[in-house]
């Protein structure tokens, strides 16, 4: 689609910093050039350039690159003004640029959106930048350098160019089934690849589950009864003071949350109440909270200073994986057995807290000789591919009511495959998944 404007937005970091990138796109680029920095330079060099204002007063010396589409990342005449990162000079060149006709700001996601519609990226590229962007740790990055590059778009590619193989066999056989060069019947080919493909389809599927983990990180929660050391070992873990402790039950009547990554995974710890039976209203509601995050929990770490109080309840639901956690082993007045618990640890001597971190790496995903990420990481992939499944299971149950019918719902298999990369029907999708991108991205 035709744009009549063109956009301009600081693309870099927060200010001040050593290096500034001011990027410029559309139709006006040129012209834009041309008045802060001189005449055109070279396309796709680096160009010291003094940056002027429209009275020829200078602003800042940096580098001038300029990309004539549609061989840029927009597939638009681009520029990139790579200046002194001050806050006083950013503000100065983006007010004169703000002052050139048909210029405006751009809105966030705007390039990469212009990407997207000029058909320089497709919708999976373009989450996997997103992602890219705020990945944190090394699987994060690994799995949004998948989509970003593309190889999660090309496996969709190749499906749907299975079932559009698929589709012509099947319409040639309608059409044409009375001449000699078209065989009389494809189904033997036809259906025994897309029962194969059906299964490829649910087997990726299936990894959404793993995704997810790399993408929004393993949800850890802290549970146990008042005074058990949940907070205590909240701030071992994230070797900071995030919590308060304090020898009073009761003190944390909120959910705490930390971040952590654990050999190149995300890991959520959620710090919660302790969990009893009380009338003090602020700290009963602390327990549903904590009973509603245990219930979405991955995996529960379940602490107590006394081997006959670990408390549960109704709390954990079964299928929650629980590790036992003996706290504050450091005292002699309580006697713990072998098999009291699963691991023992004191956050007062630090004894134990490696033996935890260990176990916790057995709850992550194995990824060993795993050279791609090639998985679905967002809800509405896995959408479009459940619809995707569903249409080739009708088509291969349909025999019975014809070619035609089996045909349609190959095309709508199709089509869900192609609104996980955007090539149908996904404008309503565009403001979402563009509004993720901060400004100048």
């Amino acid at each position: 689609m035709p744009f009549t404007d063109t956009i301009y937005a600081l693309s870099s970091g927060a200010l001040p910093a050593g290096v500034a990138v001011i990027r410029i796109s559309g139709p006006a680029t040129t012209e834009a050039i041309t008045r802060l920095c001189g005449p055109l330079p070279r396309a796709r060099s680096a160009t010291l350039r003094t940056i002027r204002t429209r009275n020829g007063e200078p602003l800042d010396s940096g580098l001038v690159l300029y990309f004539p589409g549609p061989a840029s990342f927009t597939g638009e005449d681009c520029c990139e003004l790579q200046v002194h990162g001050g806050r006083a000079v950013v503000h100065a060149i983006l007010e004169e640029l703000a002052g050139v006709d048909g210029l405006r700001h751009a809105e966030a996601g705007e390039f990469s959106r212009r990407a997207f519609q000029n058909g320089k990226m497709d919708l999976v590229e373009v989450e996997g930048l997103a992602d890219l962007i705020v990945a944190e740790t090394e699987m994060q990055r690994r799995l949004a350098l998948e989509h970003s590059g593309g190889g999660q778009s090309a496996l969709y590619e190749g499906w749907a160019r299975r079932l559009t193989h698929a589709r012509a066999m099947i319409e040639a056989e309608l059409d044409f089934a009375d001449e000699d060069d078209v065989p009389g019947s494809v189904s033997a080919s036809v259906w025994k690849d897309m029962a194969k493909l059906r299964g490829e389809i649910e087997e990726h599927i299936g990894q959404a589950g793993l995704a997810e983990i790399i993408r929004d990180g393993l949800k850890i929660v802290i549970a146990g009864e008042p005074n058990a050391g949940k907070s205590s070992l909240l701030n071992a873990l994230a070797k900071r003071d995030v919590a308060i402790v304090t020898e009073i039950a009761g003190t944390t009547r909120d959910i705490i949350s930390v971040d952590l990554s654990l050999a190149g995974f995300s890991v959520k710890l959620f710090d919660t109440a302790g969990l009893r039976e009380t009338d003090e209203v602020v700290e009963r509601e602390g327990i549903r909270r904590a009973r509603e995050t245990i219930g979405r929990a991955d995996l529960v770490l379940l602490l107590s200073d006394n081997p006959a109080r670990f408390f549960t309840g109704e709390a954990i639901p079964e299928n929650v994986p629980i590790i036992k956690v003996a706290t504050k082993i450091d005292r002699d007045d309580v006697s713990w057995l072998p098999s009291d618990a699963d691991i023992f640890l004191s956050t007062k001597t630090g004894a134990g807290v490696a033996d935890l971190l260990e176990a916790l790496g057995s709850y992550l995903p194995d990824l060993a000789g795993k050279t791609s990420l090639s998985m679905p990481s967002r809800k509405r992939h896995v959408d479009c591919l459940r619809q995707a499944s569903a249409a080739l299971e009708r088509s291969l149950s349909a025999e019975a009511l014809g070619l035609d019918i089996q045909a349609e719902q190959l095309r709508v298999a199709g089509d869900a495959l192609g609104r996980i990369t955007g090539r149908v029907d996904v404008e309503n999708l565009l403001d979402v998944i563009f509004s993720e991108f901060c400004i100048g991205k």
